[in-house]
């Protein structure tokens, strides 16, 4: 995301629909997203196909931080999208958990 973008807020539902150590993909207006819900605490989300060859990430393994595509084997770091095995980065979104419960997720408008 650039830092000139208007950026907004969505809301994609209760943090218990994502298992520990695993990832949802979720469609939030025209953004495919794959949020990870870290076996450490926190969360992360990143665009949610690979751009290598279009796989899933949010079918990954997720472990040590970063989340492996599940069909070719490109790793990405998930704080920063930078590619730990492989030769191309993926986008990254602010997330956190509100209030409620629910994950709140920043992308841009």
């Amino acid at each position: 995301m650039s830092s000139t973008e208007s950026l907004v807020e969505r809301s994609l539902g209760p943090i218990g629909q994502i298992p520990l150590g695993e990832g949802r993909a979720f469609h939030v207006a025209d953004h495919h997203i794959a949020v990870f819900r870290l076996r450490e605490g926190g969360l992360a989300a990143t665009q949610a196909d690979c751009p290598h060859r279009g796989g899933p990430l949010a079918d990954g393994i997720v472990g040590q931080n970063s989340v492996v595509c599940p069909l070719h084997a490109q790793r990405f770091a998930l704080a920063t999208g930078l590619a730990e095995v492989g030769d191309c980065d993926i986008s990254v979104y602010p997330c956190r958990i509100d209030a409620k419960g629910d994950i709140v997720v920043t992308i841009p408008a």
